[in-house]
């Protein structure tokens, strides 16, 4: 029998809490260590729509990337959604573990599996772990050969799933790239590493007006790289097949399964492109 405690200890074998940045909430959320466990459903958001998929495929654990109760609770009653969420877990008996910043750090991260499936040549860490040198947050490397921004982006646009909001760049259009920086995720607060002002062009999620204004003057001046925003919950998602691929050889006779539900936050856009060259 696989309990929630051995997938614990295949999580921790695979992405060690120790590497999670400190202000991170990683590991089990709420479940029994000693309940069986059969089936893996693997998302990135524990949100109300995924908590009712793990029931509805006879999942006995739901594994996600961004923990449900990051910023602290004082309750997880059924009036608000993180309570609805914990409780409808509960209720079906479903455990809820977490893997974040120590999963974004290994090579087959968020970060690291675009740079793979962009090519890029020699790619390490922007930042290192503290922990262990060998992993850390974002990757940056080389492109095989030149492209321009424009061609970067659509090349990117193939790659991740399709959201609303599509994907925005900030630089000229021909300008030509190879030296590419990468955070899956909300990724600002990386502007300033020598390594993303460094790169011919910075790939994230979530860029503020302010920083991202920053740096796109920046940018004109020759100072720094472009900037492409991709989907949060696009850029992260790429994890969840690797993932559930080596969940699979470390817990044999244990299905595991990935959501197709897209969490992305937003329904739909308005294209207003001819107006914003105006």
């Amino acid at each position: 029998m696989t309990s929630v405690a051995d997938v614990q200890l295949a999580v921790e074998s695979l992405w060690p809490a120790a590497t999670a940045e400190d202000w991170d909430a990683v590991g089990l959320v709420a479940g029994d260590p000693a309940d069986e466990v059969q089936r893996i459903l693997l998302a990135v958001d524990a949100v109300g729509a995924t908590a009712a998929e793990a029931v509805e495929v006879g999942a006995d654990l739901l594994l996600v990337h961004h923990p449900l109760l990051l910023r602290g609770a004082t309750s997880v009653a059924a009036t608000n959604p993180a309570g609805r969420v914990i409780t409808r877990l509960v209720r079906e008996r479903v455990a809820l573990l977490a893997a974040h910043t120590n999963a974004d750090a290994v090579d087959r991260g968020t970060s690291g599996e675009l740079a793979s499936m962009l090519g890029l040549v020699d790619a390490v860490p922007i930042v290192v772990n503290r922990v262990d040198a060998a992993k850390g947050l974002g990757r940056v490397g080389d492109l095989p050969a030149p492209t321009t921004l424009a061609q970067l982006v659509r090349r990117l646009a193939e790659l991740v799933p399709a959201v609303a909001g599509g994907l925005r760049a900030a630089g000229a259009p021909e300008r030509q790239v190879r030296r590419v920086a990468i955070c899956g995720g909300a990724g600002d607060s990386l502007l300033r590493e020598r390594a993303v002002t460094g790169a011919d062009v910075y790939i994230t999620s979530d860029l503020r007006h302010h920083p991202a204004s920053d740096a796109k003057e920046r940018h004109a001046a020759g100072e720094g790289p472009a900037l492409v925003d991709v989907s949060h919950w696009a850029s992260e998602s790429l994890w969840l097949r690797p993932a559930a691929e080596q969940l699979r050889a470390a817990l044999p006779g244990v299905e595991v399964l990935v959501s197709e539900i897209r969490t992305d936050p937003w329904d739909f856009a308005v294209p207003q492109e001819e107006q914003a060259w105006h």
